[in-house]
């Protein structure tokens, strides 16, 4: 994953300014890749997958930005994230989104952990009514995929209280890159 989603965070990413001093939080962070790219444009950047092979994964790839205290790999799931409220500058969650236990509560669960003004990007190239999905759809639904589709993204952030929502959609290689902010108080 860490090769094949490259090209796919980096183009999200282009989407997104990110401050040097920033908290962010990539969630289902998988193999690292995502962490290790975030870590080069903030200041400290958090990882937690629930799978144990991916955390260890992710450990191994950035071992020494761990060591040097800038990236933190946990072990937990989106719906009980073990951070305080109102922490992150930005969520992460690339390729993930699809396999929550319950999108909606985790949507809000990661409002929680942002700060006021904080945002949420969340990048797919499996969605409804991409150019991928007469390929990609069918194995999503196997692997238990909501199948979200642009507007089903878009009412998603909405219904769990983000403001601001801007979706780009690279349509030649069927990517989406949702971003969502927390209100302000």
């Amino acid at each position: 994953m860490n090769e094949s989603h490259s090209a796919l965070t980096d183009w999200a990413l282009s989407h997104i300014q990110i401050e040097k001093t920033a908290t962010v939080l990539d969630v289902g962070c998988g193999g690292g890749r995502t962490i290790g790219k975030l870590a080069k444009l903030a200041g400290a950047v958090y990882g937690v997958d629930y799978a144990a092979g991916s955390v260890a994964a992710s450990c191994a790839h950035n071992k020494e930005l761990i060591e040097q205290g800038q990236v933190v790999v946990r072990r937990a799931s989106v719906s009980a994230l073990p951070f305080p409220d109102d922490f992150f500058d930005l969520v992460t969650a690339e390729e993930t989104q699809y396999y929550w236990p319950d999108v909606e509560n985790d949507m809000r669960e990661i409002l929680r952990v942002l700060k006021p003004g904080g945002r949420i990007m969340v990048v797919a190239e499996s969605y409804r009514g991409s150019r991928n999905d007469w390929l990609l759809g069918p194995v999503m639904r196997l692997l238990g995929s909501k199948g979200l589709s642009i507007d089903d993204h878009r009412a998603l952030f909405q219904s769990a209280g983000y403001t601001g929502i801007e979706i780009f959609e690279e349509r030649r290689r069927g990517w989406l890159c949702a971003i969502g902010q927390k209100p302000r108080r």
